[in-house]
């Protein structure tokens, strides 16, 4: 009965949605894919991180640093991390340092043969470890620091996803995540993922593992609460929610507040006070980007709100800032839309309905 009632409020989460009072949407950029990732920057600009290649992955490429001074027209600034050969560089997180230095944590795949396993599929040898890039000019020129934690025995090479936030007493904080080998001798599939809290105590030069966020889970963004409290949004079959009272050192139990295949997540806060959580949806028939806000930290939430449709499930990963003005740009990526049959970033700036 209780599995009854709990689909039956998950489709019901579905079926509900409203339209922002204001909204207008555009093609940002064109030939691009995977993940955009805002950055509100000091002088009030907008930066993206994202691959750009009209590909998930299976071409070699690098993530791409874009910026616009309101979220609608966008030039390209310059390339966190080159990548090397027959590799691409293309996982990412992103934000700024305490001393205003814009950072990008950048992972991604080789299409090199590895010796411990056989040939595996196009750009799937081997997960690349992360790369500490950093700009002190808004993106236009990048440095690199070629050095991340190992991971843990019989796990693949850390992840790094979603925003990187200043902690009360200055620290750097970001999630990672991995997956744990199937079959390490034999190819590069795995069994399972787990997401962890990571901290830099050096403005991001060095990054140490303090926690696990989610056992199960893989693709998560943090959003600082005040002081020591912290959220993170974690993908599973849907999005769910964890706090932390003690700067990510440990993470309370998973709240779900997304229906299956309502991935993945983003979290910011409001000038209002209020959370804003976007999110993809890839289920038939929903496909686009959607949001919702609340005003008690994620204990109750507001009807569902559209932001963007899609006419196939290749979508999402949406990404939002506040402007000046009040207005949201929310970012995301998508094979096909209803205007635009290849792969783009497309951005739509909205309104929040009243509280």
């Amino acid at each position: 009965m209780r599995s009854l009632i709990l689909l039956f409020a998950l489709a019901s989460l579905q079926a509900e949605e409203a339209t922002p009072p204001s909204i207008k949407r555009f093609v940002a950029i064109d030939n691009v894919c995977a993940w955009p990732n805002l950055t509100l920057m000091p002088d009030g600009s907008i930066n993206t991180t994202i691959f750009g290649k009209p590909s998930h992955g299976q071409v070699a490429g690098a993530a791409e640093c874009w910026n616009s001074p309101d979220g609608e027209f966008w030039s390209l600034r310059g390339i966190p991390a080159p990548n090397d050969a027959d590799t691409n560089r293309m996982n990412v997180a992103a934000g700024l340092a305490k001393n205003g230095d814009l950072l990008v944590l950048c992972s991604g795949w080789t299409d090199v043969k590895q010796p411990q396993r056989p040939k595996q599929p196009v750009f799937r040898d081997d997960i690349l470890s992360t790369w500490v890039c950093r700009s002190s000019d808004g993106g236009k020129s990048w440095s690199q620091i070629k050095s991340f934690p190992a991971p843990d025995d019989g796990w693949t090479s850390y992840i790094p996803f979603g925003d990187i936030k200043i902690g009360a007493d200055g620290a750097l904080h970001v999630s990672c995540y991995g997956g744990e080998w199937k079959e390490f001798a034999i190819s590069t599939k795995t069994k399972g993922y787990r997401s962890w809290h990571f901290r830099s105590d050096d403005d991001g030069k060095t990054w140490v593992r303090t926690g696990t966020i989610h056992k199960t889970g893989n693709e998560t963004t943090l959003l600082h609460l005040g002081g020591k409290r912290w959220m993170a949004a974690a993908r599973e079959t849907g999005m769910d929610l964890f706090i932390s009272e003690d700067d990510g050192v440990t993470w309370g139990e998973p709240n779900r507040v997304t229906a299956k295949n309502e991935i993945n997540g983003h979290l910011v806060r409001l000038k209002d006070g209020r959370i804003l959580l976007v999110h993809g949806s890839r289920v038939k028939g929903q496909f686009g980007v959607l949001a919702k806000l609340t005003s008690d930290e994620g204990k109750t939430w507001s009807t569902t709100i559209r932001i963007a449709h899609t006419l196939e499930s290749d979508c999402g990963y949406p990404s939002t800032v506040q402007r000046a003005d009040g207005k949201l740009v929310t970012a995301w990526y998508s094979k096909t839309s209803e205007n635009h049959q290849r792969y783009h970033m497309g951005v739509a700036i909205w309104e929040a309905p009243m509280p």
